[in-house]
């Protein structure tokens, strides 16, 4: 690592509480950004939330206005939250009202804007909709309310049908994911219609059986699954539209095995069904006919431990190829198979992770994708061409992403840096950037403006000769002279990371403006991802299965043993805190026998893997029946003695993800160690605690506990 040499300092804005919870250093984005069926043109809501408007890819101008609050006739609203473009474009489902339920999910009054005659209607007077989906033909809308399945017919005069009537809250769900599916594998919606658009499909999720969860000093409670329950029941089911006849398919699942997604193809007699086994090592995909309910297996994945969940977001059917990745081979790549299984090629190959998978150009055989082919913490695009010859579109280091346009001509770049604000950029589909339409420059000088501290990467290797990476941020007027307290912030669950080149890092993001804050308070902060993140292939990551939080909490212990070798910090004064995992990190961490940390903040964190979800846990833990060392042994409750330094322990009474039972129970197991500890809980807030004031409140308290236990 670098050695740090002491700089002249000019002094700057020191920044205010407000600044870091509030907006103030928030970067301008692109939101809702919908690539059109011409190829050439995207939409995206205006900033007033008052339009829909369409640009060229090529230019980045504006070519249209697709829908204006103020002169669409008919039905009245007063902002567009979101919208969704007919397959033919010639309607538009405008969203309003949206209502959040859980972190994916959300209810929204949707609205049928014809283009053509700029008149909108409702898409139902029964009450606010969820999931809706287009039918290929672009003349019917099914959607979801209050877990029944309805359908809308815009050539019937929006006539509106119900096709399923054995929803029930806490019984049966039709076409939404049940809770643990939606966290877990991170969709919405269960509910596709054929090619044809003569049938809608769906996975039905009978839920009778699963364990009831109340939320604390709340009339709400919906079914949560802990590790070895009962889970939801599912089934795929149609429905043939003009029949009206509803059937059951033949999927080959396990009892206790799961749906993941369901993918509708260009063939009407084949909808694809992906199905996990409960160890989530075995992912198989079906070809299933709604008109004969049969199923036939088409791939199989076996890996070793489990199939990560990335696999399910990055599947992209074509009309006549599917792509899907793998850790197969250790590292996670693409590989190209034709509808009916056959593997064509394996697209990308090396040691290093694909991250995101942007789509297949039939045309020309290219497949567009991100990777970490340049490190860990970097993110670059790239192509790969059927000759196997392989483009990096984002040269440039740090972190890229792209929104292609429908016949991957072009493709809006985001691209940061540690130290480079977020950048949008039109680009072509080889790389050359056209336009640039956000620079965020008056960001860039409002930051440059305030005692911003030097934020820049490193590594190094723990006694046990792992080598782990990490982020610094050291005060503007650092001297390396003095001793500094140090600050850890984590988080390290498995497959993730928080030590990238990217502007987005740090508790609070916005150019780490919260670490910023520290900073001005005289502290070095510093993050390290340990052993379970991603980034690094399936070894690294996969190697903390069954004993969750050990090796992360060593890695975090041996980071701080490495820091307090450094001159310029003061080994008794180390802190560490995170949220969620990280919160279950910071616990097992000043648990884990040495006591190297002074203090230590835990927001809304698990403490023992028993009180959370079955497909999470069961993922990395197996079953307690399985496993229950790893569940019993292997938690700050069952470390709660060894506890070394000051705890602040945080949770939101209205956490539907974390419950507060962890941190009740792990109060109790405190009280019993006889430890002492600080609590601080939040009424009627969830797993992200915030809302109104929330943030600034609850970033004050932890600011003060860092300074009561470090600045002495």
């Amino acid at each position: 690592m670098a050695l740090f040499a002491a700089a002249p300092v000019l002094a700057g804005q020191q920044l205010s509480l407000k600044d870091v919870t509030g907006a103030a250093f928030r970067a301008q984005s692109m939101a809702a950004v919908e690539p059109l069926a011409d190829g050439e043109t995207y939409a995206q809501i205006s900033s007033d939330g008052k339009q829909i408007l369409t640009y060229a890819f090529k230019t980045g101008k504006q070519t249209g206005v697709l829908f204006d609050v103020q002169t669409a006739r008919g039905a009245k609203i007063d902002r567009v939250d979101g919208y969704i473009v007919s397959p033919d474009g010639k309607h538009l489902l405008i969203q309003t009202q949206t209502k959040a339920i859980y972190r994916r999910s959300f209810t929204a009054v949707y609205y049928i804007y014809n283009v053509a005659n700029n008149k909108m209607e409702p898409l139902s007077d029964g009450g606010p909709q969820q999931a809706p989906v287009w039918s290929p033909d672009g003349q019917q809308v099914a959607f979801v309310r209050e877990n029944n399945i309805y359908l809308v017919k815009l050539l019937y005069n929006n006539a509106e049908s119900q096709l399923t009537k054995d929803g029930r809250h806490n019984e049966v769900i039709n076409g939404v994911p049940d809770w643990v599916c939606e966290e877990e594998f991170s969709h919405n919606s269960a509910l596709v219609f054929t090619a044809d658009s003569k049938q809608v499909v769906w996975v039905r999720y009978d839920e009778t059986q699963v364990p009831v969860h109340a939320l604390p000093l709340s009339n709400y409670s919906y079914k949560y699954p802990h590790p070895g329950d009962q889970n939801a029941r599912v089934q795929v089911m149609s429905y043939d539209i003009k029949s009206r006849q509803t059937r059951t398919l033949q999927v080959p699942l396990d009892a206790d095995g799961y749906v993941p997604r369901i993918k509708a193809t260009s063939d009407p007699t084949k909808i694809l069904v992906f199905t996990l086994n409960r160890h989530q090592d075995c992912l198989r995909i079906f070809t299933a006919n709604p008109m004969s309910t049969v199923c036939q297996q088409i791939i199989e994945d076996r890996v070793d431990k489990y199939i990560n969940e990335d696999v399910f977001s990055n599947a992209i059917i074509t009309n006549s190829s599917l792509l899907l990745t793998s850790q197969r081979d250790g590292y996670n790549h693409i590989y190209l198979y034709g509808l009916n299984g056959q593997l064509r090629r394996q697209v990308t190959q090396g040691d290093f992770d694909v991250t995101d998978v942007y789509g297949l150009d039939e045309a020309t055989g290219d497949v567009y994708y991100a990777s970490h082919a340049n490190g860990p913490a970097d993110v670059r695009v790239y192509v790969a061409h059927a000759n196997g010859r392989t483009d990096c579109l984002t040269p440039q280091a740090g972190t890229s992403s792209a929104i292609f346009s429908t016949n991957f001509r072009y493709f809006v770049c985001t691209y940061s840096s540690l130290n480079s604000v977020p950048r949008y950029t039109l680009c072509s589909n080889s790389g050359k950037t056209l336009v640039t339409l956000i620079d965020n420059h008056d960001l860039a000088e409002k930051y440059a403006s305030y005692d911003m501290g030097t934020k820049q990467l490193f590594s190094f290797a723990t006694a046990e000769g792992v080598t782990l990476n990490g982020w610094m941020l050291r005060p503007k007027d650092f001297n390396p002279q003095k001793r500094y307290p140090v600050i850890m912030y984590q988080y390290g669950g498995p497959g993730s990371q928080q030590v990238k080149d990217n502007w987005n890092i740090g508790m609070n993001g916005q150019g780490a403006i919260l670490e910023q804050y520290l900073a001005q308070q005289g502290y070095v902060v510093v993050c390290v991802d340990g052993r379970g993140t991603g980034g690094r292939g399936a070894e690294f990551e996969k190697c903390t299965y069954l004993r969750l939080g050990e090796l992360e909490a060593r890695d975090q212990v041996e980071t701080a043993i490495w820091l307090g070798r450094q001159s310029y910090v003061d080994k008794d004064r180390i802190a560490i805190w995170g949220w969620s995992y990280g919160g279950w990190n910071t616990l097992m961490s000043m648990s884990e026998g040495r006591p190297v940390f002074r203090c230590g903040i835990a927001i809304a964190p698990p403490t023992c893997w028993r009180y959370y979800d079955t497909v999470y846990t069961e993922r990395f833990m197996r079953t307690p029946k399985e496993n229950a060392s790893g569940y019993d042994d292997v938690c700050p409750i069952a470390r709660a003695s060894q506890l070394s330094g000051s705890l602040l322990l945080v949770h939101g009474l209205a956490d539907d993800n974390v419950h507060f039972e962890n941190t009740a129970e792990y109060v109790k197991a405190l009280v019993d160690a006889d430890k002492d500890f600080r609590q601080l809980v939040y009424p009627g807030k969830n797993h992200s605690i915030r809302g109104g004031n929330t943030r600034n409140h609850l970033f004050r308290q932890c600011i003060n506990f860092f300074n009561d236990n470090l600045k002495q």
